[in-house]
């Protein structure tokens, strides 16, 4: 595995893969993998969770200013890339913490292998869907305006308010990659794999669910319920004045959450 260190990121490759990681603090490890927003090396969630352990937290292929690789273009190749990430870096004792996309990630790798894992923590994870091929019950993100997607996804919905005149052209491209790169992985099926839900019987890890008490996008009464009924064990916690995003929202409630469930 190479590596090399650029402005506080490091560029890892792995079985010739190209990795961009936030790497930061101490002790135990947390695999942290980021939702559609992308990853922020100066990220109030990640930089709360190193005060808790050993971050290390990657960029997904495509998003921000990660390479584009061919061979990864779906959430399966994702989560074989971060089982390959661990063995690479001799991790043992893992937890990780997925949000929305990389929940699904998350789960999706447990699924395969809790070798290296100790802990699993799903914020908001799509994945999943409840209802039938025929009924859109996850929103269409892509169809709706802007203001309607803020609406479902946040508790306040102005904190998605983005003045685009006034951002860089590397900070707009940045944005367009991030909703590309999106696309690209959860396009089709959208937002789910069709059989996860009935594999998730096979996570035999100590299992939290963290859900935004205003998610109107997936809502925590039947997803998150959904997921804690399918991992054995789990437990749904639920915050306050947080929508789809609580790490965003209530960063340090969640980790609070975190923290005691680490113990």
């Amino acid at each position: 595995m190479a590596q090399a260190e650029t402005a506080g990121l490091t560029q890892r490759t792995v079985h010739g893969v190209p990795l961009t990681l936030v790497e930061r603090g101490q002790g135990r490890p947390l695999l942290v993998l980021h939702g559609e927003s992308g990853l922020e090396p100066e990220d109030r969630f990640v930089s709360l969770l190193a005060e808790q352990g050993r971050v290390i937290a990657p960029c997904h292929p495509g998003f921000g200013h990660a390479a584009d690789v061919d061979a990864i273009d779906t959430v399966d190749d994702l989560s074989y890339l971060y089982l390959d990430l661990l063995e690479a870096l001799d991790l043992r004792g893992v937890t990780i913490v997925g949000c929305s996309l990389g929940g699904w990630v998350a789960a999706e790798l447990a699924v395969k292998s809790t070798a290296r894992l100790a802990r699993l923590v799903l914020v908001a994870p799509t994945g999943i869907k409840i209802g039938d091929r025929e009924t859109r019950d996850i929103p269409d993100i892509f169809a709706l305006s802007p203001e309607e997607v803020a609406r479902l996804q946040y508790h306040d919905p102005g904190r998605a308010a983005v003045d685009h005149s006034a951002l860089s052209d590397a900070e707009l491209r940045v944005m367009v990659r991030n909703r590309e790169a999106t696309a690209l992985y959860v396009w089709e099926p959208y937002f789910h794999n069709p059989k996860l839900r009935q594999r998730l019987h096979r996570i035999r890890i100590p299992s939290l669910l963290v859900w935004g008490a205003s998610d109107r996008f997936l809502l925590p009464d039947y997803y998150g319920a959904a997921y804690c009924e399918a991992i054995p064990g789990a437990r749904l916690e639920i915050i306050e004045r947080a929508g789809h995003w609580p790490h965003l929202e209530q960063p340090a409630a969640v980790v609070e959450h975190i923290c005691r469930f680490l113990g």
